[in-house]
C-alpha cells in the first residue's frame, strides 16, 4: 500500500470496482459474484480510506472538521444521486449493460482525474504561525463590530512591479481563505512604486481569528513579498466601520 501512493491507490481501487462490475456484468454462477464482490469490498475500503486520509492532511486544523463536513456532504449525495441514476438505467437497459457502462465510466473517470492530486498539501505545514503581530485598538470596539478594512503599504523598486503583483495574486487567495470577503490592490497614480493591499473581513473578531489562521506555509509566501518592500516594513493599518449611535 504504501508503494504505491495515495494518487496510485485509488486509481487501482477505482479500477477494481470496474473490473467488479464486469464480473458482475458476467456472472452466471455464484462463485463469479462472490469473487466480484470481494474485489469490491476491497476496492471500496481502499479508495474510501485513502480520500478520507487526503481530506484530513490537506487542511489547517482550524477548518479541518468544516472541510470533512463538506467531503461527506458531496460524498453521500453523490451517491444518493448516483443510486438513482443507476437504478434507472437498469431499468431501461438491463443490470449487465449498466454494469459495463458504469465500469468504463469508472475507467474514463481515472484518465480525467489523473493531473489532480491527492495530498497536494501534506508536504505544506499547516500549523498556525501566529506571526502577525496583535493590532493596536484605541478605541473601544464590540468583537462583533464591522466590517474592517485592513490596508497595506508597500513601497517596492518599480523594476519589480510585475514579480510583485504576480506574488501578491498567491498572497490574495490565502486573505480569502483566511476570512476575508473582499481583496484588492491600488496603485499610487501620483507616486511610483506605492501600492496599498486592501482586504475586508466581517467583524474584528473575524479580523483577530484570521491572526490565528495564518499557517507556516502561508508565511513562507508573505515573507517572500516582504522581500520587495523598500522600506523597513510594509505599514498595516486596520479601519472599521463607523456608525451614528442610535437614538
Amino acid at each position: 500500500m504504501k508503494r504505491l501512493g495515495p494518487d496510485q491507490l485509488v486509481a487501482a481501487g477505482t479500477a477494481g470496482t470496474a473490473l467488479c462490475l464486469v464480473l458482475l456484468g458476467i456472472a452466471h454462477n455464484a462463485a463469479v459474484g462472490i469473487a466480484a464482490c470481494l474485489i469490491a469490498g476491497i476496492s471500496w475500503i481502499a479508495v474510501l480510506a485513502t480520500i478520507n486520509v487526503s481530506v484530513q492532511v490537506s487542511l489547517p486544523d482550524w477548518v479541518r472538521g468544516r472541510g470533512l463536513a463538506m467531503f461527506v456532504t458531496v460524498f453521500f449525495g453523490a451517491m444518493t444521486a448516483g443510486s438513482a441514476l443507476w437504478g434507472q438505467l437498469a431499468s431501461s437497459l438491463g443490470l449487465p449493460v449498466t454494469h459495463f457502462i458504469s465500469a468504463a465510466g469508472a475507467i474514463a473517470g481515472i484518465v480525467a482525474t489523473w493531473r489532480w492530486k491527492l495530498q497536494a498539501g501534506a508536504g505544506f505545514d499547516l500549523a498556525p504561525s501566529m506571526h502577525w503581530p496583535a493590532p493596536m485598538l484605541a478605541i473601544e470596539s464590540d468583537p462583533d463590530r464591522g466590517p474592517v478594512l485592513v490596508t497595506v503599504e508597500y513601497l517596492i523598486d518599480t523594476q519589480k512591479r510585475d514579480a510583485f503583483l504576480s506574488a501578491l495574486m498567491e498572497l490574495s487567495r490565502q486573505r480569502r481563505r483566511d476570512g476575508a470577503y473582499f481583496w484588492d490592490v491600488f496603485e499610487d497614480a501620483a507616486q511610483e512604486g506605492r501600492f496599498l493591499e486592501t482586504f475586508m473581513v466581517a467583524s474584528w473578531l473575524e479580523h483577530l481569528r484570521q491572526h490565528q489562521r495564518v499557517t507556516n506555509a502561508d508565511q513562507v509566501v508573505q515573507d517572500a513579498i516582504l522581500r520587495f518592500d523598500a522600506s523597513s516594513a510594509p505599514k498595516v493599518t486596520h479601519f472599521i466601520a463607523s456608525r451614528l449611535p442610535s437614538n
